[in-house]
């Protein structure tokens, strides 16, 4: 099944990175819609099928918390599962998001496995991939911004050298 994927992002290059890291995990992909900001996202959902919602948080107009906010407001949240793609490492956000019902978190830049874990996990049910998906956001949580050195390892996994 081809799936619809939205990525909401102001940096039109990162946008461009996304779609191509979506290609390169192996993501059978039907369209992929782009936003600069919340609100042409919701005009994109108001238009458009999507299954899933990548959005960063910090962006100009409509940033990704007003974008979930509004998603929650006109029923969106419940079809169309939202995961957030950001340098943003605060756990109060982060779990301010989940309680939203934000689905997963990931920092940039993101790996085309990671990704393909966390679409796996969301769309297909694989409670694996989400798993790897939350314990990827609690260990960005857990180190804090200062940590965002591109590496997407867990702790364990920069130790052991994976």
């Amino acid at each position: 099944m081809a799936y619809n994927i939205l990525i909401v992002d102001d940096s039109q290059t990162m946008r461009a990175v996304l779609t191509k890291t979506i290609c390169m995990a192996g993501v059978e992909i039907g369209t992929v819609f782009e936003a600069e900001n919340g609100r042409e996202a919701l005009d994109v959902l108001e238009k458009e099928w999507v299954d899933l919602v990548f959005a960063d948080i910090n962006m100009p107009v409509m940033n990704g918390v007003e974008m979930v906010k509004a998603m929650q407001s006109l029923g969106y949240m419940e079809s169309t599962p939202v995961v957030v793609i950001s340098t943003e490492g605060s756990k109060t956000r982060l779990d301010a998001l989940r309680e939203m019902g934000v689905r997963g978190f990931l920092r940039k830049p993101v790996t085309p496995e990671l990704f393909k874990s966390v679409v796996d996990g969301i769309l297909l049910g694989n409670t694996e991939d989400i798993a790897t998906g939350a314990a990827v956001a609690a260990s960005i949580a857990a180190e804090g911004p200062a940590a965002n050195t591109g590496d997407n390892r867990s702790a364990a996994g920069k130790a052991a050298g994976a």
